[in-house]
C-alpha cells in the first residue's frame, strides 16, 4: 500500500507529516507489522524519490522511536520534541520502522531519554547486529527500491531482529496503552486525567513516560493535540475558531502560539498552503 501527499480523504496516518502545496511528500509505501510483532512496531514506511531539486520533509514525530535504514545511513531516532525535518536530495530510498512507545528502550537498552532529540548510529546498538542488517536492507533494494517484493525483504529482515525483544515487558504494556488512548480521547488536556487512567499517581506517570518516551505526560497531550490540529487544517472543514474550540484551546490566540512554536508557522498559514 502506498500514499502521499495530495487532495482527498485526509489519511489519519498523515497526522504527523508537515505537507502543503509547496512540501509535496515523496511516494511513500506503508505496511503493517506481523502481527506478533505489533507490541514493538506502529509500521513500517519506505519513502522512494528521484528529485531533481532538494525537498524538506517536516514532521511532527510521534512519541515513539525510529529505525531508518537508507542508501546512505542506518540511525535510531529518539522522539524530537520539537518539529523535525530532514532534506531529501538526488535518488534515495529509506526503510523506516516506526516503533512501538514500549520498544525504544527495549531496542536502546536504556531510557530513551538519552536520545531524545537526537539520534545514535545504528551500529551502536548491540543487539540489532547492524552491519548484516544494513546489508541485507540494501541488497534488497538494490535492484527497484519501487517494488513491494523488496519492502517485503527489508521489512522480514528487521522482524528477524525485534523478534529477539519480545515478549514486552509489562511497563511497555502500560506504554502503549497510555499513548493510544491519549490518541483515541481529544478531550483529555490535562496529566490529571491521563494518570486517572492509567491509575497511576502523577509522579509514577511522569517517570513511565520518560523512561518509554523521553519526554513528559504534558508534551504527550500537547503532541496528541498538535497532530489533531494537523489533521484538522488538512481536511479544513471547519474555521480556525472552531478548530480551536474543538482541539480545547481557550481561544484561537492560543492554539496560534502552540501551533506556530513548534511548526515555525500559523494554522491559517498551514492551511493556505492545503490542496484544495
Amino acid at each position: 500500500m502506498s500514499a502521499g501527499g495530495g487532495a482527498g480523504r485526509v489519511d489519519p496516518v498523515d497526522r504527523a507529516h508537515l505537507t502543503g502545496v509547496t512540501r509535496p511528500s515523496p511516494p511513500i509505501h506503508r505496511y503493517p507489522p506481523s502481527v506478533h510483532l505489533r507490541d514493538l512496531v506502529e509500521r513500517y514506511w519506505i519513502p522512494v524519490w528521484l528529485l531533481a531539486e532538494p525537498s524538506t520533509q517536516s514532521t511532527l514525530q510521534h512519541p515513539v522511536c525510529l529505525i531508518v535504514v537508507s542508501n546512505t545511513y542506518a540511525r535510531l531516532y529518539g522522539v524530537a520534541r520539537g518539529r523535525s525535518s530532514v532534506t531529501l536530495e538526488g535518488d534515495g530510498w529509506a526503510v523506516g520502522t516506526m516503533l512501538t512507545p514500549a520498544a525504544g528502550r527495549l531496542v536502546l537498552g536504556a531510557s530513551v531519554a538519552a536520545i531524545t532529540d537526537g539520534h545514535i548510529d545504528l551500529a551502536e546498538v548491540d543487539a540489532i547486529d547492524a552491519d548484516l542488517l544494513v546489508a541485507e536492507i540494501r541488497q534488497a533494494m538494490a535492484h527497484d527500491p519501487r517494488d513491494p517484493a523488496a519492502h517485503a525483504v527489508a521489512i522480514e529482515a528487521v522482524e528477524q531482529r525485534l523478534a529477539a525483544y519480545l515478549p514486552v515487558d509489562d511497563a511497555g504494556l502500560l506504554i502503549n496503552d497510555v499513548v493510544a488512548w491519549l490518541r483515541d480521547h481529544s478531550e483529555v488536556t490535562r496529566v490529571d486525567e491521563l494518570a486517572a487512567h492509567v491509575g497511576l499517581s502523577e509522579r509514577s506517570l511522569q517517570r513511565l513516560v520518560e523512561q518509554r518516551v523521553g519526554l513528559s505526560p504534558k508534551w504527550l497531550i500537547q503532541r496528541r493535540r498538535l497532530h489533531d490540529a494537523v489533521l484538522a487544517l488538512k481536511a479544513g472543514e471547519s474555521s480556525l475558531a472552531d478548530m480551536a474550540a474543538d482541539l480545547g484551546y481557550a481561544d484561537q490566540a492560543h492554539f496560534t502560539h502552540d501551533f506556530r512554536t513548534v511548526t515555525g508557522m500559523t494554522p491559517g498559514e498551514y492551511l493556505a498552503d492545503q490542496p484544495t
